[in-house]
C-alpha cells in the first residue's frame, strides 16, 4: 500500500540561500522565558508562623471614611478599620478567619465619620519574621517539602532532625521566586487550604522583622498611612494602656456671616473645662452603651493661633487633652465655645453646664441636670492628634529593625507622599481664594459693607446672632425672631430615663433577637442595627 504524500509546506520551493537566511533570523530572535506558574492554589497556614504583638501608629483623612470602627452593616463610605484589616489580610499578616478578635485588635480611641487622625494607635498580634527569641512565641515554620500536619509542628512532636528554622526574607525569595517584602502578589490572593504541609530544609533564622510600614502602605490608599510601629508586651492595650488623648479642632476667627469670633472670651470659657467634671451636658447620650458615669478629666484646654494676619484674624486651633472622652464630647464643647465667641453666651455658661447638681461646681449660678437642646460642631476640623502612653512601653520604629549605617538618617518616601498631598491641598486653597475674589467684585459679605442701594445691605447684629457658627464653614439658622439663651432652651430627658427607655424598647428587642439567633445556631446575626 502506497504511503500518503506529505502535505505541502510553506518552505516548498525555497532555495538553499532563502532557507539559510530564515534560520539565521530565527537564531537571532530574543528568547522568551516560559510564563511562571501562578500558584493560585498555593496553601498558606497561619498556624505554622510565629506571631508577635505590636502597636501601629497611623493617620487618615476622616472625610474619606465612614468613621474608624468597622461596621457589620453596609456603610456609604468604607471604615478605616475595614480598609486596614483588609490590607493586613491581603499581606498575610493576620488570619481573616479569626477576625478582629482572633488577632486581639484594640484601638486607642474611636473617631466618627468625618473626623481625622494624625496619631491613632491600634495594638494587635501580627505575623512575624522572627522566632521565639525575638517575638516571644514559637519559631515560625515555612512549608515546602515534607507532608507533616500543622498540629505536629505546633505541639513539637516532630523528630529533631525534621524541625526547620525560620527563613530570612532574602532566603524566602530564593525558595519562592518573585517574593516581595516576604510576600508574593499571587500568594496574597491565593485561597487558604487546610491540606497537609511540606517543610523546607533547615535554614538560618531571620535577623530583621518584616517591614510592616512598606508592606501595608503599598496596599493602603494614600488617605490612610502607617507612620510607625513598635514592639509591645503581651499585656499592652492600645485602649487601656493609653494615659491621655490629644484632640485638635481648627477654626477661623472670621465666621462671616456674623461677627468676628472673640478669642479671649473663648479662652476664658475653655479654662473652666480643666479638671475633673461631669460632662453629661456636653456629649451625645448613647443609650445602647448604658453609661451612667460622665465624669472625665481634662488636663489641657487652650486656644492657640495657627496662622493669623496683622489684625489678629486667621486660623486658630483648640487643643483639648484628657484621659478619656465621651461620645461627641469635643464637638459639643466646640459648639458651646462658638456661641461664647460669637457673643451669644457668656463664658460662665460652661461652668453652669458642668454643674449638674447643687454645689458641684464652685462659682456656678445655676444647676443644669439635663442637657439643653443645641447642635454640636462640624466634624471636618476635628483631629485626633496624638495618644499618650508610658514611655517605657513603646519603641516606635519606621523600618524592619535594620541598623542605620554610618549614623545616616532613615529615609523613606512616606514624607514625600504626604508632602505631595499637602501641596495639592494648597493649590485647592489658592483656587478657592480666587473664586472668592471673583465673587467679591459683584457681591458683598452679608455682615460687611455700607448697605448702599447698589449693594446688598449687611445683616444687623441682632440678625447675625441668629446664625450660629458650627465650624468648618457651616452655620445653623435658629429660625426664630431672637436668640434663645442656651440655659433657657428645652431640656432633654434625664439620663436614667433615656437608659431605661432603651432597655425596655430597642435593647429588649435586640436581646430577644440575639437569643433567637443563639438557639437557631445563627452565628452571623450579631444584633447590630
Amino acid at each position: 500500500m502506497a504511503s500518503p504524500s506529505p502535505s505541502p509546506s510553506i518552505y516548498d520551493g525555497w532555495s538553499r540561500e532563502d532557507l539559510i537566511a530564515r534560520l539565521t533570523k530565527l537564531d537571532h530572535r530574543p528568547k522568551q522565558r516560559p510564563p511562571s506558574p501562578k500558584g493560585k492554589n498555593k496553601p498558606f497556614h497561619f498556624s505554622i508562623h510565629s506571631r508577635r504583638k505590636i502597636a501601629l501608629k497611623f493617620c487618615y483623612s476622616g472625610w474619606e471614611y465612614g468613621g474608624l470602627a468597622f461596621q457589620n452593616m453596609k456603610t456609604t463610605f468604607p471604615t478605616v478599620e475595614g480598609v486596614l484589616f483588609d490590607a493586613m489580610v491581603k499581606a498575610r499578616l493576620i488570619d481573616p478567619e479569626g477576625g478582629f478578635e482572633g488577632c486581639g485588635w484594640e484601638k486607642c480611641g474611636r473617631t466618627d465619620r468625618g473626623v481625622s487622625a494624625a496619631g491613632q494607635v491600634i495594638s494587635l498580634w501580627i505575623r512575624s519574621a522572627l522566632g521565639s527569641e525575638d517575638s516571644g512565641e514559637d519559631a515560625s515554620l515555612d512549608a515546602a517539602s515534607k507532608d507533616i500536619s500543622p498540629l505536629a509542628i505546633i505541639e513539637g512532636s516532630l523528630p529533631s532532625a525534621e524541625k526547620p528554622s525560620p527563613t530570612t526574607s532574602v532566603e524566602r525569595k530564593s525558595v519562592i521566586p518573585g517574593l516581595e517584602f516576604g510576600f508574593e502578589e499571587d500568594d496574597l490572593n491565593a485561597p487558604q487550604s487546610k491540606s497537609s504541609l511540606s517543610i523546607p530544609p533547615p535554614i538560618h533564622k531571620a535577623k530583621y522583622e518584616h517591614d510592616y510600614l512598606a508592606i501595608l502602605n503599598r496596599l493602603l490608599p494614600p488617605t490612610l498611612r502607617i507612620i510607625a510601629w513598635s514592639p509591645i508586651s503581651d499585656n499592652f492595650s492600645a485602649r487601656f494602656s493609653c494615659s491621655w488623648r490629644h484632640y485638635k479642632y481648627l477654626f477661623s476667627s472670621d465666621t462671616a456671616p456674623g461677627p468676628i469670633l472673640d478669642i479671649e472670651r473663648m479662652r476664658a470659657a475653655a479654662s473652666y473645662l480643666i479638671g475633673e467634671h461631669d460632662f453629661r451636658n456636653m456629649c451625645k447620650l448613647d443609650p445602647a452603651k448604658q453609661i451612667t458615669m460622665f465624669r472625665r478629666k481634662v488636663m489641657r484646654a487652650e486656644i492657640e493661633a495657627v496662622s493669623i494676619d496683622a489684625s489678629g484674624q486667621g486660623t486658630y486651633v483648640f487643643n483639648l487633652i484628657g484621659s478619656a472622652f465621651l461620645y461627641h464630647q469635643v464637638r459639643h464643647i466646640m459648639a458651646v465655645l462658638f456661641m461664647v465667641g460669637h457673643g451669644q453666651e457668656e463664658p460662665s455658661v460652661v461652668l453652669n453646664l458642668l454643674n449638674v447638681e447643687e454645689g458641684l461646681e464652685l462659682g456656678a449660678t445655676e444647676v443644669v441636670d439635663r442637657k439643653p437642646e443645641y447642635q454640636m460642631a462640624d466634624a471636618l476640623p476635628l483631629l485626633l492628634w496624638d495618644c499618650g502612653y508610658p514611655q517605657a512601653e513603646l519603641d516606635w520604629r519606621t523600618t524592619n529593625g535594620a541598623p542605620i549605617a554610618d549614623g545616616s538618617e532613615i529615609r523613606t518616601d512616606l514624607y514625600q507622599q504626604l508632602h505631595s498631598i499637602h501641596s495639592r491641598s494648597q493649590i485647592y486653597t489658592a483656587l478657592n481664594d480666587h473664586f472668592l475674589a471673583a465673587a467679591s467684585r459683584f457681591h458683598l459679605p452679608l455682615s460687611a459693607g455700607n448697605g448702599s442701594i447698589e449693594t446688598r445691605a449687611p445683616l444687623s447684629d441682632a440678625v447675625a446672632k441668629l446664625l450660629i457658627p458650627l465650624g468648618g464653614g457651616t452655620y445653623k439658622r435658629t429660625g426664630q425672631d431672637k436668640y434663645t439663651p442656651l440655659l433657657r432652651r428645652n431640656r432633654l430627658d434625664p439620663v436614667d430615663q433615656v437608659n431605661e427607655r432603651w432597655r425596655l424598647g430597642k435593647g429588649f428587642r435586640r436581646n430577644e433577637r440575639k437569643k433567637a439567633a443563639e438557639e437557631a445556631g445563627d452565628d452571623d446575626l450579631d444584633g447590630n442595627e
